[in-house]
């Protein structure tokens, strides 16, 4: 797996490079994911988050997913840029594009790519709100209160 694929950045994240990191003339479909911090979680106001990773192990696992990606969808790829530090309110911090010959490969092989990422990558993230802090210990913390908020 091409690791130029897969990266982490302490400066604000833009989306176009990463598409331009996927882009193949053979792909009708590029679905793009863009993570971004939410005031509310579960009623608490959160104020900014830090995230923190262990960054070689980051990308070399970022490109583990990626050749996960191209078993389970061949002819796709996939490209992250997780963002590190401090951000703000409704700063970027992930963004996953991904490219596919067909649409419906390219919308799995981003929702999977996103689940995979909070499962495996050691990225650790700090949530400030009004009322204290807390690290979070894996990122499937935060899975399951995206799972608990019902729209």
């Amino acid at each position: 797996m091409d690791t130029d694929l897969f990266s982490l950045s302490w400066e604000p994240l833009d989306v176009q490079p990463v598409i331009d990191k996927v882009v193949d003339r053979n792909c009708g479909a590029i679905a793009t994911f863009i993570g971004t911090v939410r005031e509310m979680t579960h009623g608490k106001k959160t104020l900014k988050l830090e995230y923190e990773a262990y960054e070689p192990m980051a990308v070399k696992t970022l490109a583990q997913i990626g050749d996960e990606v191209e078993a389970k969808w061949p002819d796709t790829t996939v490209a992250v840029t997780h963002r590190l530090g401090t951000l703000g309110i409704s700063d970027i911090a992930v963004i996953v594009a991904v490219s596919s010959p067909h649409r419906k490969a390219a919308y799995e092989a981003n929702e999977y790519t996103m689940e995979r990422i909070k499962e495996m990558v050691p990225i650790w993230k700090k949530e400030f709100w009004e009322d204290g802090t807390q690290w979070i210990g894996d990122q499937l913390e935060t899975t399951s209160y995206d799972k608990e908020e019902k729209p």
